[in-house]
């Protein structure tokens, strides 16, 4: 909830023009809600999607102030976040709710975008992976094995939201590792191998390259980074370079 429409379309404007040529990355820009529509036409004739930041998970229904998916992909969006830890943090969203919401946007042919990531006293109690785990079992309950692929995980610890304090790449690694076991346990190895791993939590363009090469972190979810067009495009180059050089 930072920038107005105006700040907003300069921004996916300038992401557009300077990210056109990189094709090695999946570029996703998340405005807020009423920016969704002009955004969208604004990069229609570009590669770069558009995710809303929330939706509800009822197709329609007196729901005041929510979006339908429907509505979302209507707007022009491809992608929704759902589960971020400030929705789960101030506005109560639980783990069976972020799977109905995922069930909802895959029902409207939205990508979502699932996140789970421990507190700091979770993971000072050592219990980082029962809480992930918990987590992604319930954002990917009511998945189809033919849907998984379709799905984006966020691993973003909480810890590392907005506090500067980001996960060491070996920390990352872990828990993303983890994170792949399990969806193979629960897919099979073959969609699991497929799904995107995105790691969130004060990503910047002086640390992505260190987490990108990492084998089981496939994207980033960026935060107070991508407000600025340079960190962010530094970002994205960074990652289309890397991406070139890996396995598809």
């Amino acid at each position: 909830m930072h920038l107005d429409l105006a700040a907003g379309l300069t921004l996916a404007s300038e992401i557009r023009n300077r990210c056109s040529r990189l094709r090695s990355v999946d570029v996703v820009v998340a405005p807020v809600a009423v920016a969704v529509y002009p955004i969208a036409q604004r990069l229609s004739d570009s590669h770069i999607g558009v995710a809303a930041q929330n939706c509800h998970h009822a197709a329609r229904g007196a729901f005041t102030g929510e979006l339908a998916p429907a509505q979302i992909k209507d707007a022009g969006a491809g992608y929704v976040i759902i589960g971020h830890s400030e929705r789960r943090q101030f506005f109560g969203e639980t783990d069976e709710g972020v799977g109905k919401k995922v069930r909802a946007a895959l029902d409207a042919a939205l990508v979502p975008i699932a996140c789970i990531g421990e507190t700091l006293a979770e993971r000072e109690a050592n219990r980082t992976l029962e809480v992930v785990t918990r987590q992604l079992d319930a954002a990917v309950a009511a998945v189809s094995n033919d849907e998984a692929p379709t799905v984006v995980i966020a691993y973003e610890p909480v810890w590392a939201i907005g506090t500067g304090r980001t996960a060491t790449p070996a920390q990352a690694q872990e828990v993303h590792a983890a994170i792949r076991a399990r969806l193979g346990e629960r897919f099979g190895r073959d969609a699991a191998d497929r799904i995107r791993l995105q790691y969130g939590g004060s990503v910047k363009a002086d640390n992505i390259a260190a987490l990108m090469s990492e084998a089981d972190i496939d994207g980033a979810l960026v935060g107070g980074a991508s407000l600025e067009a340079e960190s962010f495009i530094s970002i994205v180059t960074q990652t289309a370079e890397l991406a070139q050089g890996r396995p598809s």
